[in-house]
């Protein structure tokens, strides 16, 4: 069985009128474990709780979360562990639960393998049909409602217009540049390392915080497509598969530049092997 913990239990069942199953009334994170160790808990915990403020949900014990995170990943020296919490078992209707019960779902899965010759050389990326919905009351947090991203990554997986594309730029209702399906997004521009703002939509990850703390000349700004399409180098950051360069977009091709490899070797220093996805 896939080690998964629901409430402290070793169990896969759910009830079928949990919240987060009927409303998507939940979040989640997505945490990158070497052996026992997690180099952007402190992040990923300060996201989580920030947004269970926001969602008016009752916030986790941190440290809780820590021992089922370790309970689950045991024996494992690659992992990535998935946090969800949903506001639980209530009765039918948008109401908010006057007591909830906080479903607290902790699981490991195996982390995603990618050839080292994605990290060296990049990745290829097409711009997604799809735009994201404004909602600033949601944005930069990972809630359950991941429709939009379903729908981008169907895109190409359906007609199969590339095999070796493996991401997508996703744009707001203006056309503004948010991020990737799966990843946040910077780019050089004119000397500049920018990253677009996110107070209208997407996910602010917590791989994304790492690379402005650790890169400070770092800006967040407002970013068309023609500005991303000048740039002189592009790379994705995520806290499962770390810094990847883009190798294209569309019909322009990229080459990894030196704030890339830097950030890159940033994340070694954190303790991910790269070419494991870290």
């Amino acid at each position: 069985m896939l080690p998964m913990l629901i409430n402290g239990e070793p169990t896969q069942v759910l009830s079928a009128l949990d919240r987060g199953l009927a409303y998507g009334d939940g979040l989640f994170e997505s945490i990158r474990f070497v052996g026992a160790a997690a180099p952007l808990w402190p992040r990923h915990m300060q996201r989580l709780i920030e947004s269970c403020r926001r969602l008016r949900m009752p916030a986790p014990d941190p440290a809780q979360l820590w021992r089922e995170a370790l309970e689950v990943v045991r024996g494992m020296p690659q992992s990535v562990v998935r946090i969800t919490l949903t506001r639980g078992v209530g009765e039918r209707g948008y109401a908010l639960p006057v007591l909830p019960q906080i479903t607290r779902v902790v699981a490991a899965f195996a982390p995603p393998q990618l050839a080292r010759e994605a990290y060296a050389q990049g990745v290829r990326m097409r711009i997604c049909d799809i735009h994201l919905a404004e909602q600033p009351l949601l944005a930069g947090m990972k809630h359950l409602n991941r429709l939009e991203q379903v729908l981008a990554r169907a895109e190409w997986s359906e007609q199969a217009i590339d095999p070796a594309i493996a991401e997508g730029v996703l744009c707001d209702q203006h056309g503004r540049v948010i991020s990737a399906t799966m990843a946040n997004l910077f780019a050089r521009i004119d000397g500049v390392l920018l990253t677009p703002a996110l107070d209208r939509c997407g996910v602010a990850g917590v791989a994304r915080a790492e690379v402005l703390a650790a890169y400070p000349q770092a800006r967040t700004a407002e970013l068309t497509l023609d500005a991303l399409l000048g740039a002189s180098e592009i790379f994705l950051s995520s806290s499962v598969r770390g810094i990847l360069p883009v190798q294209s977009l569309g019909d322009r091709v990229y080459a990894p530049g030196s704030v890339t490899r830097q950030l890159q070797q940033h994340w070694r220093n954190l303790g991910f092997a790269m070419e494991h996805g870290g």
